[in-house]
């Protein structure tokens, strides 16, 4: 059976409104994809690191319920399991506050075993951190030696922007690894000042992966491919938060991908009903997570539902 590998970092997210604590859940952006994914009954694994601490424990116990194999997380001696403040505004959107506390030894694990069509998941900051990098790389390329799909979730936040220009090689490096890259109309405000799609899509993306998913929170999306040029509308929803929205979304594409049977030699062909079907269950997982405080689906949701 086909399975989805996730890459990057466990976070322990404290979510405050009108500056009081509301919720905490564990996080991470590829850790909230993964989860709902395992809830969804997706076969999946997650390379990361947590501290030997109460927080970290909490983590990978979550992680266990949740259907998620723990066997490639390191959990490191020194160091503290990392922190997140998540204020919500009157949008429901988020401004975040980290708390890091790592050891000098970082993400020292064995990779799990992947086989061709199996799905990994990347992206953040954690994909472009020079203390991380090797093992990053040295990941992707046994994912592509080994004839996975590659989808590279860009999430540039606002705080690396003075690091936009030096982190831009790596950026396209990870970009050419990518089968699939998915990036928000302010990663890319981010990293180079740009907002139209097109111009994204030409100058940016088009030569390093042909398969381009831009989208811009809650009003569209826009999808760039060799054969698809096509704006999708987002289903309005009434928003608890928004934290993760674009991890769910993500979450819903790569199901997507394994539910209608779609392999690393189909990609490049896709037409547009393929990408409808596949975009739409990003979409309607990604409206889902919005309604709570949760960070990935709810267990119910996971059971009932049905990709349109």
């Amino acid at each position: 059976m086909r399975k989805v590998i996730g890459i990057g970092e466990t976070i322990f997210d404290i979510i405050f409104r009108n500056n009081q604590p509301t919720a905490a859940v564990p996080g991470g952006s590829s850790f909230n994809s993964i989860i709902s994914l395992g809830r969804l009954g997706v076969p999946v694994t997650f390379i990361s690191e947590t501290g030997n601490d109460h927080v970290g424990e909490l983590i990978l116990d979550f992680m266990r319920q949740n259907g998620v194999a723990t066997d490639h997380v390191q959990v490191y001696p020194d160091g503290k399991t990392p922190l997140s403040l998540a204020f919500l505004d009157e949008r429901n959107d988020a401004q975040y506050q980290f708390y890091k506390d790592y050891p000098a030894c970082r993400l020292d694990v064995e990779f799990p075993e992947i086989e061709a069509d199996d799905i990994v998941l990347f992206g953040s900051y954690f994909a472009l951190n020079p203390v991380l990098r090797p093992r990053v790389s040295a990941f992707l390329d046994y994912a592509r030696q080994r004839g996975a799909i590659i989808y590279y979730d860009v999430n540039f936040r606002g705080t690396h922007v003075d690091e936009a220009l030096k982190l831009a090689p790596v950026i396209m490096e990870n970009m050419e690894y990518a089968d699939i890259v998915r990036g928000s109309d302010e990663d890319f405000r981010n990293m180079y000042a740009l907002s139209d799609v097109d111009a994204v899509y030409a100058q940016k993306v088009r030569f390093y992966c042909p398969q381009f998913i831009y989208t811009r929170g809650g009003s569209s999306l826009s999808l760039r491919t060799g054969n698809v040029s096509k704006e999708y509308p987002v289903p309005a929803v009434e928003t608890v938060s928004t934290i993760g929205a674009g991890d769910n979304f993500n979450a819903g594409i790569l199901f997507g991908l394994l539910h209608y049977r779609i392999r690393r030699d189909d990609i490049p062909a896709l037409g547009e009903r393929d990408w409808d079907h596949v975009i739409r269950c990003g979409m309607e997982l990604s409206s889902h997570v919005c309604t709570s405080f949760d960070n990935y689906i709810s267990t119910d949701f996971a059971k009932g539902w049905n990709p349109s």
